[in-house]
């Protein structure tokens, strides 16, 4: 018994422990537990539920974008147009949809746990399939905002404002601001593990931070890539090259190489 507890009686002892949070170790369990989870699930869910995410991320550019065009142009604009970026995501990650920057540290613990081929390749399946069908689905739904009456034509113009942003940058610049966006994105799908009451504030705050930034968010991304591309504003080369790719590097850095690595090198004398 630590000396700080020797003079409690066994009931507030009891109330201590109920009110410490987890261990590292308990939250590194817990994510790697779903990430074993995942990497087990068939690959039809995956995909579908990845579709979804895709679908569903678009929210946050249809609020960005109106919060665009009804904020006056000011030093501030760009504070409260950040403010529409948590709105996908919120949906995304509470609605437990398949979103590939949170799979870059929960699928990757079980391979860090046990480095093996079949754990490789099962890693690999999980983000093909995952990153694929949140493409798929962004695309999917920046064309409809692109060709078909889903917003006013004045949202439609803020939305493009949003996204014209992304050709501010080159691919190099992009996988840089991408690698925040990867370690912000992984640590809300480890505070989750550790902390599920406050899911909502977190997802708010992490990727509000995503936003405010202006880090680059390879799903987020690619549907304000792919807006600018049906728009005719952009090349598909351009998304593909000067966008998804570098983004989806700088993300897998950020999330994998930093966040997951750090966050097992705690635990792993422990484990």
């Amino acid at each position: 018994m630590a000396e700080h507890e020797s003079n409690l009686s066994a009931d507030e002892r009891r109330k201590v422990e109920e009110n410490s949070p987890p261990a590292a170790k308990v939250v590194h369990a817990a994510v790697s537990k779903q990430g074993d989870d995942e990497l087990d699930r068939p690959l039809g869910s995956l995909f579908w539920s990845a579709i979804a995410a895709g679908v569903a991320i678009l929210t946050s550019l249809w609020v960005s974008g109106a919060l665009h065009h009804y904020t006056p142009a000011a030093p501030w604009r760009d504070a409260v147009v950040a403010l529409g970026y948590p709105f996908g995501f919120l949906i995304v990650v509470l609605g437990r949809m398949q979103l590939f920057t949170e799979q870059t540290v929960v699928a990757i613990l079980p391979f860090a746990r046990e480095k093996t081929v079949h754990n490789f390749m099962r890693v690999a399946r999980l983000w093909a399939v995952v990153l694929l069908g949140n493409v798929v689905g962004s695309a999917f739904m920046a064309a409809l905002a692109a060709y078909a009456p889903l917003q006013s034509p004045e949202v439609l113009q803020g939305m493009l404002g949003v996204a014209g942003k992304l050709q501010e940058h080159g691919a190099r610049e992009t996988m840089l601001m991408a690698i925040p966006a990867g370690f912000i994105m992984a640590a809300v799908a480890w505070i989750q593990s550790a902390e599920d009451s406050f899911s909502f504030g977190v997802v708010v705050a992490l990727t509000y931070a995503i936003g405010i930034g202006g880090f680059a968010h390879v799903v987020v991304g690619s549907a304000e890539a792919f807006l600018l591309l049906w728009h005719g504003d952009a090349s598909l080369g351009w998304v593909l090259g000067g966008f998804l790719l570098p983004a989806l590097v700088g993300n897998i850095i950020g999330g994998t190489g930093l966040f997951a690595v750090l966050a097992h090198a705690q635990v792993r004398r422990e484990i």
